[in-house]
């Protein structure tokens, strides 16, 4: 594999990153920060909070939460599907990257930045488990989440808050999101491997998302 421009492959943490996927990571890295900075000020009705704040806080926070949490989900399907023997790269969708950044401008969000490709024999058994190392890792890092957030409110340190609280309140997002068993969306996969997995993950990611997110609130306060 060769690199892409300024991008040369290399090997991270046992892995290997071509050129390209290293650009499309970072583009949609950047773009889904973008978009999540503008979700939580409720669109184009909150740029206001985002420049009174001076851009950079919330750009980090939103690249802190949202871009890690795209991040950590896309390579745990590389980490996967290599542990099957696969040959696998991620690649941005540069039309659903402009989507999920207009659709913030107007107040919510449809984030589907790309998928990881890959290629080889694999049976169901296998491709459920690829599918599912995405929404897993984002369960997993919604508990990490949460001792930052409770960091804050002891501190009380709103940046210590807001990422706790978007931490939390995006990767749940993530993991319910992407479990739908629709399209090109982990749940369809997953679902058509074992149904009683795929509703042993997805519910509990529901009723978690709906909850913290669209009940509570959590994530959306704070100056930004």
């Amino acid at each position: 594999m060769s690199g892409s421009g300024a991008f040369s492959g290399r090997r991270i943490a046992g892995l290997y990153f071509s050129g390209t996927e290293l650009r499309d990571l970072l583009v949609a890295w950047l773009a889904l920060g973008v978009a999540f900075m503008l979700f939580f000020v409720n669109g184009s009705a909150g740029i206001g909070r985002i420049v009174a704040a001076g851009v950079l806080p919330p750009l980090f926070v939103a690249l802190s939460t949202a871009g890690v949490a795209f991040l950590l989900h896309e390579v745990a399907h590389k980490v996967v599907a290599v542990h099957y023997d696969q040959v696998a790269e991620f690649r941005a969708d540069n039309s659903m990257l402009f989507i999920a950044v207009m659709s913030s401008l107007l107040g919510f969000i449809f984030a589907a930045p790309g998928a990881v490709h890959h290629r080889g024999r694999l049976t169901p058994r296998e491709h459920g488990h690829i599918a599912l190392a995405g929404p897993v890792v984002n369960l997993g890092l919604m508990v990490a989440f949460v001792p930052l957030f409770a960091l804050g409110g002891f501190l009380g340190n709103d940046i210590v808050t807001i990422l706790g609280s978007r931490g939390i309140a995006i990767n749940a997002f993530l993991a319910a999101f992407n479990l739908v068993p629709y399209g090109p969306l982990d749940g369809k996969t997953v679902l058509n491997w074992s149904k009683l997995v795929w509703a042993a993950v997805f519910v509990p990611s529901v009723l978690l998302a709906v909850g913290l997110v669209f009940v509570v609130g959590l994530g959306f306060g704070g100056p930004f």
